[in-house]
């Protein structure tokens, strides 16, 4: 599918240049928190991301100084009963799942607080990039609760078991340079400067071949999923590779002594 329009949203702000679609979590007066719209409207943008062939890439970042997302709207919880909110967090899980096992990079631009949902999305993404005010946390347990929208399996993925337990018990934060150097993100940058150089990180990537690119994403990702053997699923996409006109490309312009074109 082409990209002939953007749809307009309540929730969220989109815009798209050069291959990369920004996508902004925009309720500033509400810190950006995740609320039921929200989550409908990141699938909506969802579907046209991966039914868009110009969408090469995307950066997920939310409006305003103080936050990515601060969390969820804690104003909805108060209905929910323990069935409803096992509801909520399964959906949660499902739009963050397709998030992390999206064929097309994902960059989260954090560029104030990620707290408890907030932090979520931001590790759904497959690679994050922080302001130097970025704050990150599952203070979850401040409330009564815990991590509900992948949390306790991503943070405990990204920074280890111990750390991982120590910040979801504690509801403590860390700061940007923390989280960079405990491995949450990838990169830590000057505020003014956050969004330019995510694009500069994405327009790098979607230079290179983008099947292989989504091949790697699906490789790294069976090391977490249950019942998937990493190391087949690599070699059974490496060899995949070997089928495609991108790799013939790839390697004719290496022997060539030329830019590869990718289409």
């Amino acid at each position: 599918m082409e990209l002939n329009t953007l749809p307009t949203l309540s929730t969220l702000l989109v815009s798209w240049q050069d291959g990369i679609l920004t996508i902004t979590i925009n309720r500033p007066d509400k810190m950006n928190a995740l609320n039921r719209t929200v989550f409908e409207e990141l699938e909506t943008v969802l579907d046209l991301i991966e039914n868009t062939t110009q969408i090469k890439a995307v950066i997920l970042t939310g409006a305003g100084q103080k936050a990515f997302v601060a969390g969820a709207d804690i104003s909805e919880f108060t209905s929910l009963d323990q069935a409803a909110a096992k509801q909520l967090a399964r959906h949660g899980q499902l739009v963050f799942d397709r998030i992390e096992k999206n064929k097309k990079p994902f960059l989260a631009a954090v560029n104030g607080f990620a707290l408890g949902g907030g932090c979520e999305l931001a590790m759904a993404c497959h690679m994050r990039m922080a302001a130097e005010q970025a704050k990150f946390g599952q203070p979850e347990v401040n409330l009564g609760l815990i991590p509900g929208y992948g949390g306790t399996q991503r943070l405990t993925q990204l920074v280890g078991k111990g750390k991982a337990l120590e910040l979801m018990m504690s509801g403590n934060m860390l700061s940007a340079t923390e989280a960079l150097q405990w491995g949450l993100i990838n990169q830590v940058c000057a505020s003014d400067e956050l969004l330019d150089k995510a694009r500069q990180l994405l327009a790098t990537i979607i230079a290179k071949g983008p099947a292989a690119v989504s091949r790697v994403i699906a490789a790294v990702n069976a090391l977490y999923e249950k019942g998937s053997e990493g190391y087949l699923e690599e070699v059974r996409l490496f060899g995949e590779c070997f089928g495609t006109d991108e790799m013939k490309e790839g390697v004719n312009a290496f022997l060539e002594k030329r830019k590869p074109n990718f289409n």
